[in-house]
């Protein structure tokens, strides 16, 4: 069995209003991920995922890209933990 963990991270650019939180959510979905994106009020991004390592990494690579309209700035890992035992994968 594949060890689960979550991680959060912050993502910055013009990363509001170019589809970004419907990009996250199919991503992770495919991905089998679980966890949440959510639009911030300084104009970034939030997301938090758990699942296995590789799923996660493939995430945050997929983050750093982000959809076509949108530019992303920068990414921060802003927590790394274990696994809080979400459920599912939800725009917030």
């Amino acid at each position: 069995m594949v060890e689960r963990s979550a991680s959060r991270w912050v993502v910055r650019g013009r990363v509001q209003g170019v589809g970004f939180r419907r990009f996250v959510l199919r991503t992770a979905r495919g991905l089998g991920l679980a966890g949440w994106v959510a639009n911030q009020a300084d104009g970034s991004v939030a997301v938090a995922a758990a699942g296995g390592p590789a799923a996660l990494a493939d995430l945050a690579a997929a983050l750093s890209e982000g959809p076509m309209l949108a530019r992303v700035d920068g990414i921060e890992c802003v927590w790394t933990g274990e696994d809080p035992g979400w459920s599912g994968f939800e725009i917030r």
